[in-house]
C-alpha cells in the first residue's frame, strides 16, 4: 500500500465526515424539536409517536432494497446525491409546513432520504477503510458525526431562545443542509470511482457467507438490547434522578463520550479484531441494570458504558461488515445488516418499554442479557474469519497441481 494511497483514502474519509457533520447538524437539530413542532401544528401525542416509529421503520426497512439497487446498479455516487439531497432538504422544507400532515411526510421523506443513500455511502466509505485501516476510517467517521449530533441541537436551541420561533429554527438549518450538500458534491469530483481506493481484488465468493449471517444475529442481539435514550430519559424524569435542565445536558455529554469512544475502539479494532467489539459488548450489558436499578451516581456511570456501546455500534460494528462481504456485493451487504440491526433495535425498544411499565428490574435483565448473548457469537465469527484468513494464506499443494 502507497502512501500516496493511503494519504488519498484518508481525505476522502474526512471528506465524508464533513460531510456526516454538516448532516448531522441539520436532522439531528431538526429530531431535537420535530416532537413539538408537531404539537404546535395541532398533532397528539399519538400521531407525533407514530410519525417517529414509522419514520425510522422507514429509515431502516428500505436500506435492504436501496443496497441491492447500489450493487445491481454501480450507481453509487447517484444513489448517496438523490439519499442526502431529499434527506437534507426535507428539513428546512419544514418551515413551510402549515400543518401536522404535511409535516409528518416530511419528516418521513428525511428518514427515506437516508435509507436511500447509506448503504451506498458505506460500501464508498469502506473502500478507503480497508487502506487505512477499517476501524480507524469508521471510528474517525462516527467521531464527526457526533459533532454534529452535539452542534446541531444546541444551534437550534439558541435559535429557539433568540427568536421563539419553530418555523425560523428549520429555515436556519437550509445553511447547513447546503454545506453539507456542496461538501458532498466536492467528494464526487474529486473522487469519482471510491473503489479504485481499496486495493483488492474481487473475491471469487459473491454470496454473504454464513459468518455474516451469524455477525448480524450477534449484531441483531446488542439491537435488541441497547437502550433507547428516550426510555433513559422518561426514567431520569419520572424518578427524578437529576433535574429537567440536566437531561439534555447529559445527553450531549455521552454524544462526546460516543464520538472520543468511536476513535478509541476504531484504532484497537484494527489491531485486535472483533475482541474488541466483544468487549464493549460486555461493558454496554452494564448499563440498564446502572441506570434503572441504582441511584444518581449510578446512573452516571451506566451513562457512560452507554456511550462507549453507541460508539462501538456506529463505527467498529460498521467497519466489520466491510470485511465480511466482498467488495462487489458491499452495498447489499450494509442494506441487509443495517435493516436486521434497525428492526432488532426497533423490536427490542417497544418491547423494553412495555416491561419497564411493569418492573425495572426486567427490562433491566432482557438488555444484558441480549448484549451478553452477542458475546459468544462475535468471538465464533472472529474464530471463522481467522480459520479462512490461514487457509487462503496457505502455500498450495503441489500435488493438486
Amino acid at each position: 500500500m502507497s502512501s500516496v494511497s493511503s494519504k488519498s483514502a484518508m481525505r476522502f474519509v474526512v471528506l465524508l465526515g464533513v460531510v456526516s457533520l454538516l448532516s448531522d447538524v441539520t436532522y439531528e437539530a431538526a429530531r431535537s424539536i420535530s416532537g413539538p413542532y408537531l404539537a404546535v401544528l395541532g398533532a397528539g401525542a399519538a400521531v407525533v409517536g407514530g410519525v417517529a416509529g414509522l419514520g425510522e421503520l422507514l429509515g431502516y426497512g428500505l436500506r435492504i432494497l436501496s443496497g441491492l439497487v447500489s450493487d445491481r446498479t454501480g450507481r453509487y455516487w447517484l444513489m448517496t446525491l438523490v439519499g442526502y439531497t431529499v434527506n437534507l432538504l426535507a428539513v428546512p422544507a419544514l418551515a413551510l409546513a402549515g400543518r401536522w400532515e404535511i409535516a409528518a411526510v416530511l419528516l418521513m421523506a428525511e428518514r427515506f432520504g437516508k435509507a436511500l443513500r447509506t448503504p451506498a455511502r458505506d460500501a464508498m466509505l469502506s473502500h478507503a477503510a480497508a487502506s487505512v485501516g477499517r476501524g480507524w476510517a469508521f471510528g474517525i467517521h462516527e467521531a464527526m458525526d457526533q459533532i454534529g449530533a452535539v452542534l446541531g441541537p444546541l444551534i437550534v436551541s439558541a435559535v429557539l431562545a433568540w427568536r421563539g420561533d419553530y418555523r425560523f429554527g428549520f429555515a436556519v438549518l437550509l445553511i447547513p443542509a447546503l454545506l453539507a450538500l456542496t461538501a458532498l458534491v466536492l467528494a464526487r469530483i474529486l473522487y469519482p470511482r471510491p473503489s479504485s481506493l481499496e486495493t483488492q481484488t474481487a473475491s471469487g465468493r459473491r454470496g454473504l457467507h454464513r459468518a455474516f449471517w451469524l455477525y448480524l444475529a450477534a449484531a441483531s442481539c446488542i439491537a435488541f438490547g441497547f437502550v433507547d435514550f428516550p426510555l433513559i430519559a422518561f426514567h431520569i424524569k419520572t424518578t427524578r434522578l437529576l433535574g429537567d435542565a440536566w437531561i439534555p445536558f447529559l445527553y450531549a455529554v455521552v454524544m462526546g463520550i460516543d464520538a472520543v469512544a468511536a476513535l478509541v475502539l476504531g484504532r484497537w479494532y484494527d489491531k485486535k479484531g472483533m475482541m474488541v467489539l466483544a468487549g464493549a459488548a460486555v461493558l454496554s450489558a452494564g448499563c440498564a441494570p446502572l441506570v434503572f436499578l441504582t441511584s444518581r451516581w449510578g446512573l452516571l456511570a451506566g451513562m457512560v458504558l452507554w456511550g462507549i456501546g453507541m460508539g462501538a455500534l456506529e463505527s467498529i460494528l460498521r467497519a466489520a461488515v466491510s470485511e465480511l462481504v466482498p467488495k462487489e456485493r458491499r452495498a447489499t451487504g450494509f442494506g441487509i445488516f443495517n435493516s436486521g440491526f434497525g428492526l432488532a433495535w426497533f423490536a427490542g425498544s417497544a418491547l423494553m418499554g412495555f416491561l419497564y411499565t411493569h418492573s425495572l428490574l426486567w427490562p433491566s435483565v432482557l438488555s444484558a442479557a441480549a448484549q451478553l448473548l452477542s458475546v459468544p457469537l462475535i468471538l465464533y465469527v472472529q474464530r471463522m474469519q481467522s480459520l479462512s484468513e490461514s487457509v487462503s494464506a496457505a502455500p498450495p499443494n503441489p500435488s493438486t497441481k
